[in-house]
């Protein structure tokens, strides 16, 4: 049982690590909110799950299992919220940016009325 605690622990330590490396160095802030959710988010699953293994009360588990859905529930929702408010408030995609299908769907807008794109 303590192996399986341990290698959850450092894996998700690994994964949220690698989650902080990728928001410091991605170039823009849309790979930055892909780094931040995806990787930190499974990240922090696997030492919740460690931990609840770990755990010998039930209401320890039910809470950390219930935190692990609450953060799988919210964090995509908050990654799509943030890049959508910066992509409408022009924030610079990265030069390597082949496909902005939101350029379409949501015209931008700055607040002196000129477009960004222009």
């Amino acid at each position: 049982m303590n192996v399986v605690v341990s290698v959850l622990l450092l894996m998700g330590s690994g994964l949220m690590l690698l989650a902080a490396v990728g928001v410091l160095r991605l170039p823009d802030v849309y790979a930055r909110l892909q780094a931040g959710t995806k990787a930190a988010s499974l990240g922090l699953a696997l030492v919740f799950v460690g931990t609840a293994i770990a755990s010998e009360g039930r209401t320890g588990v039910v809470k950390l299992l219930l935190a692990v859905v609450f953060q799988f529930a919210t964090a995509p929702v908050a990654a799509h919220v943030i890049g959508r408010a910066a992509h409408r408030s022009g924030a610079p995609m990265w030069r390597g940016t082949v496909i902005d299908e939101l350029a379409e769907h949501a015209p931008m807008r700055r607040t002196d009325g000129s477009d960004p794109r222009s």
